[in-house]
């Protein structure tokens, strides 16, 4: 089968996956780091709302 390709359909072929490959990591770089900054949201979303439950516990309690 491949002696049917020319060697520009192989080149091109090659040049395509390398971009490919090199775009799968992009976006898998850029997955870590948005589910890092979703982790920290998450988490900085938690101590406010303990926050919040210990204030309003104050403003009960007086």
């Amino acid at each position: 089968m491949q002696a049917e390709w020319t060697e520009e359909t192989i080149q091109r072929i090659t040049t395509e996956n390398t971009t490919l490959k090199q775009w799968v990591r992009q976006l898998t770089a850029d997955n870590h780091t948005l589910d890092e900054r979703l982790k920290a949201a998450r988490s900085n979303l938690r101590f406010h709302d303990r926050r919040v439950a210990d204030l309003e516990a104050q403003i009960a309690g007086t």
